[in-house]
């Protein structure tokens, strides 16, 4: 029955009457103990008339079965499984135990998830019901939690239960939460008068219960006596709540009793199961008809279901030891042979201390939870299984793989805890390694990074001598952190000792990484040309290889030579190459890093509306992963992006941002991107007095760490700073230095901005010649930026030779280039140009581009290049139907009715 509760009804039906219009939404219901959560949750599965209701209900013995309450949720709807992309498909088959199971992204669960509740829901409206969710199992609230962030559009309406101050996937998930209050008087007079509590008293129960329904009427009965208690006196409710359950265990015959402890102790209502238990402890079913009387359980069509979980606990925790051991011998005995996963947890319940038996069904289990990627499950299924092990060689390496399984699952805090404990019981050098990897692959995802790559150096040294292709993997990936840090020495000498590595086998995966490694040290450490050379074998090595371009581990490494080099053609399509299988594959955890390596690929080329929306969803997926690097790296990208634009209080809000990230992470490539980008603003902008500032702090930061990269250096642009400000001397000496460096890496994008730098400064009648080279060299980069700034500089100094019919030439393609590019502010400088020269150029219209969000704009440019919505929706790990809410969104904003006009609108501004 439910009284009251005027507002959780108006919620409830509001959100399944949006649901039924085809609006998504997402509530949760958080509440104590007893409130009335699960019979809110009934009141909202009668009233979803015309919907199709899925139920499933988190029970705390079932939060180490992999997927448990995923699956109880979606067995209604898996004939749907045939409808959502192939490899979500087998991603969710295989986490269900319903095909082969192979470990993937933790993230790949939860797309399919959303794509099967998305095609489900095509049928008929779903309304999705999920009680105690706080005692999910970590895959399925994981699995969970990804899909209901990105419901927007489908005629489906999620309720969540969970209980208040319990850890749940709600933490820090942004979602509406609705806080169950108590029974107000009126109703919860109306509540005892049923209970026949006599008026006086009700007053005092209702102040000594806060409302609380369960508490209401399990202390009704001792109305009379706690109206009698001094008025300041508190009553603990869910003590109280608690032994009121207990009170009625211990009135019940010794049978009963125990049979109440064995259902306690199953994760299963199951009564043939229970009798089968029932029967090895010498008990009869029949005896728990007791304590359904006694109003502790209820018995309905072969499943038992305690009244409340409050009454579970209170069974449980009120046996003994030896009681409680006995019952879950008996389960493990009694359930059936596919049941292998319950099995095991039972096993190691009923053991005492080491147990081969316990740590060997345990640690199978855990091998099964890795395999179908519910990595929170199979954490703590090693680490309990450890608990059970005889010896410390086994302890460490179920204790490693509890670490390496928490880190999938994106637990870094739990990871360092077991990898503590794990070098405790480790035996060899081998394992030694192998936790320090792990460890400082967290760190370099996590922080600090300078704590990481000293990490990965050590235990590659550990194992050079046995699996030295592994060790140059280790090697390479600490090059990169000592990247990220801005450690030159480090990074040259890791990548060196790579290369020493690599040279002694005939690996292509240890070549392709020891050369990768090699061009980022030397390009850093000032050696460009020598650089570029490694980064094009890098190149060529994973080009000529299928095996390595298709390998999922190198998804976040394929895009890095192509970015180093800064060439029109050089390996550029390994970039879309690896980006296309993260998507489809729904590799979620590599996306962030590839997301951001691709936005800064297209913040180079003509394509900034593009990487502006690669940079949202880098953010919006380095924030849910929890990737706080990467984090950095697209928000100080983007606050670049947008100096460049002229979005000022953006890009100081994500340079901020990026800049605190990076100090706390110890970050120090992208603290550089971040002081770069609030020195471009100024530039933009028109002061350089300011940007100056900013220019000398970063070349100070590049020096301080030895980063000789001429491609990071602001000579170019303190040149034009100094020259803005009356300052030629010092731009001169800026021009110098830099032009040698350029020389000396010998790349066109160096080089184009060396020749530009070497026109503005020149006095003796040759500038045009420099510029020219300058326009040459930028033909071999895809940089339409870089190459529009040359020809504004070009412009204006032709304009003040008074060649003002050639200047216009170099100042309308610039101005065509900026405008195109979204360069606002850049545009507005090569407009007064040409206003010198007496032209005045027209302002371009706003393209109705422009008004189109990231994500918009993201659909759009999938859809224009021929996907469908489907496949754009599995892309972007969102429903079709989202994709279509989206679609007519652009529709509207562009003023245009097809995919064709689409396509049109899209082709009529470049990138």
């Amino acid at each position: 029955m439910l009284l009251g509760r005027a507002e959780e009804r108006l919620a409830l039906d509001r959100l399944l009457a949006e649901a039924r219009e085809g609006r998504s939404g997402v509530l949760a219901l958080v509440g104590e103990p007893g409130i009335g959560k699960t019979v809110l949750l009934d009141y909202a599965a009668r009233e979803a008339g015309g919907m199709r209701v899925l139920r499933a209900r988190g029970i705390e013995s079932e939060a180490e079965v992999p997927f448990a309450g995923l699956a109880e949720l979606l067995r209604p709807v898996l004939a749907a499984l045939e409808r959502i992309p192939p490899p979500q498909a087998a991603a969710l088959a295989g986490a269900l135990a319903l095909g082969p199971s192979s470990a993937r992204d933790r993230f790949a669960t939860g797309a399919a998830t959303l794509s099967l509740l998305s095609a489900a829901a095509e049928q008929a409206p779903l309304a999705l019901l999920v009680d105690d969710a706080h005692l999910l199992d970590g895959s399925s609230a994981d699995a969970l939690l990804f899909a209901a962030r990105r419901l927007l559009a489908d005629p489906i309406a999620l309720v969540l239960a969970a209980r208040e101050d319990e850890r749940s996937l709600l933490d820090g998930a942004d979602l509406r939460v609705l806080h169950i209050p108590g029974l107000d008087r009126g109703d919860a007079a109306e509540l005892l008068g049923l209970a026949e509590v006599p008026p006086d008293a009700v007053e005092r129960l209702h102040r000594a219960t806060g409302g609380n329904p369960l508490a209401l009427l399990e202390l009704a009965p001792a109305a009379l006596r706690l109206a009698s208690l001094p008025s300041g006196v508190p009553v603990p409710i869910s003590t109280r709540i608690a032994s009121a359950f207990a009170s009625r265990f211990d009135r019940l015959p010794e049978p009963a009793r125990r049979l109440l402890v064995l259902a306690a102790a199953s994760d299963t209502g199951d009564l043939t199961v229970l009798a089968r238990a029932a029967r090895v402890l010498g008990l009869e079913i029949r005896n728990l008809t007791a304590a359904e009387e006694a109003g502790l359980v209820a018995l309905d069509q072969g499943q038992l279901e305690f009244r409340h979980p409050l009454a579970r606990s209170a069974v449980y925790a009120g046996a003994q030891a030896r009681e409680r051991r006995a019952a879950h011998s008996a389960l493990a005995a009694a359930l059936p042979d596919r049941d292998v996963d319950r099995r095991a947890w039972h096993l190691a319940t009923a053991a005492l201390g080491p147990d081969e038996q316990a740590c060997a069904e345990l640690a199978h289990a855990g091998e099964r939870a890795r395999e179908r990627s519910a990595y929170p499950v199979a954490a703590g299924a090693f680490e309990r299984a450890a608990r059970h092990a005889t010896t410390d060689g086994t302890r460490g390496r179920l204790l490693f793989a509890a670490a390496d399984a928490a880190w999938l699952g994106g637990d870094a805090g739990r990871t360092i805890s077991l990898l503590d404990d794990a070098r405790l019981h480790a035996v060899d050098s081998v394992s030694t390694a192998r936790i320090d990897h792990l460890r400082g692959s967290v760190a370099m995802r996590r922080g600090p990074v300078g704590d990481g790559y000293p990490l990965l150096i050590s235990a590659a040294e550990e194992i050079a001598g046995t699996d030295p292709e592994s060790a140059v993997v280790m090697l390479a990936e600490a090059v990169h952190g000592c990247f990220y840090a801005a450690d030159t020495s480090t990074m040259l000498s890791a990548a060196t000792r790579a290369v020493e590595l690599a040279s002694g086998q005939e690996s292509s995966r240890a070549a392709f990484f020891a050369s990768m490694a090699h061009a980022m040290a030397l390009v850093a450490d000032g050696q460009g040309e020598a650089g570029a050379a490694a980064a094009r074998r890098a190149v060529e090595i994973l080009e000529r290889s299928e095996e390595l371009r298709d390998d999922p581990r190198l998804l976040g490494w394929a895009s890095l030579g192509p970015m180093w080099l800064r060439e029109a053609e050089a390996g550029r399509g390994l970039i879309a190459r690896a980006f296309e299988r993260a998507r489809r594959e729904a590799a979620v955890g590599v996306l962030p890093a590839l997301l951001h390596h691709f936005a800064r690929d297209q913040a180079t080329t003509d394509q900034w509306s593009a990487a502006e929306a690669s940079y949202d969803e880098a953010i919006r997926l380095a924030r849910e992963t929890g990737q706080r690097t990467e984090l950095a790296a697209a928000l100080a990208g983007l606050a670049w992006l947008e100096a460049r634009q002229g979005r000022e209080s953006a890009c100081r809000e994500h340079a901020a941002e990026a800049t605190s990230l990076c100090e706390e992470l110890g970050v120090g490539l992208y603290w550089i991107w971040a002081i770069q980008a609030l020195g471009d603003l100024e530039l933009a902008l028109g002061r350089p007095a300011a940007a100056l500032m900013h220019y000398d702090d970063q070349a100070e930061a590049l020096r301080s760490r030895r980063v000789a990269d001429v491609d990071l250096s602001p000579a170019p642009e303190l040149v034009e700073a100094y020259l803005r400000l009356g300052r030629p001397e010092e731009a001169a000496a800026a021009a110098a230095g830099f032009s040698a460096h350029a020389a000396a890496k010998g790349q066109p994008w160096a080089l184009a901005r060396a020749a530009r730098c070497r026109g503005l400064l020149a006095t003796d009648g040759s500038p045009e010649a420099w510029f020219e080279q300058a326009l040459r060299l930028h033909e071999r980069t895809p940089d339409a930026f870089e190459t529009a700034r040359t020809r504004l500089a070009f412009g204006a100094t032709l304009r003040r030779a008074r060649r003002r019919v050639r200047a216009r030439e170099e100042l309308r393609a610039a101005l065509a280039t900026f405008e195109n590019l979204g360069a606002r502010p850049w545009a507005e400088q090569t407009r007064v140009e040409l206003a010198a020269t007496g032209e005045t150029a027209r302002r371009r219209d706003p393209s109705t581009l422009d008004e189109l969000t990231p994500q918009e704009l993201q659909i759009a440019r999938l859809l224009a290049e021929g996907k469908t919505t489907r496949e754009a929706a599995a892309a972007l790990f969102l429903s079709p139907k989202t994709i279509e809410y989206h679609l007519r969104n652009t529709y509207r904003k562009l003023r245009i009715r097809s995919r064709e006009e689409l396509v049109d609108s899209l082709r009529a501004r470049p990138g």
